[in-house]
């Protein structure tokens, strides 16, 4: 959530995501922000150069959590925690990390302790997930599917 929030205020969002918002957002940060605009040596150069690295992860970041984004991806994400299994997951601060046996891992922000202890406890934990954390939290896809060779 921690990210979420720097990054909506990188860009200046109150409220939902809107893709066209945030390209426009971008596209002038990014030019204001840009490396070259600063002479070799300069010493905004080296801040231009962190920040313009903050904004491109900003824009990427938000796009993959941005409303029509999942819309888009929603056949393949009900797919994927309908019919496949958890193989893997992480909870660190708000964040949980699922990979599922399809290759999928999606990232869930704002996930408290409290919910993630159940789901570690629960003797079902697919099902839980389903009914608890699946739609309830923000996510987003964050790894690509590995293929086989």
């Amino acid at each position: 959530m921690k990210r979420i929030k720097q990054y909506k205020t990188l860009f200046s969002v109150e409220g939902p995501l809107d893709l066209k918002t945030l390209k426009k957002t971008y596209r002038n940060l990014v030019k204001e922000w840009h490396p070259d605009k600063f002479q070799d040596g300069d010493e905004g150069q080296e801040e231009a150069e962190l920040k313009s690295v903050e904004i491109i992860d900003a824009y990427h970041f938000l796009v993959s959590i941005a409303p029509e984004t999942k819309a888009a991806n929603l056949e393949e994400y009900n797919k994927t925690i309908m019919e496949s299994s958890i193989v893997d997951f992480q909870h660190k601060g708000l964040l949980l990390e699922i990979t599922f046996l399809d290759g999928a891992t999606y990232e869930y922000f704002g996930v408290p302790k409290n919910v993630f202890i159940k789901f570690l406890n629960s003797d079902k934990q697919m099902r839980f997930a389903r009914r608890s954390i699946f739609n309830s939290y923000t996510y987003r896809k964050s790894k690509k599917e590995t293929q086989d060779a």
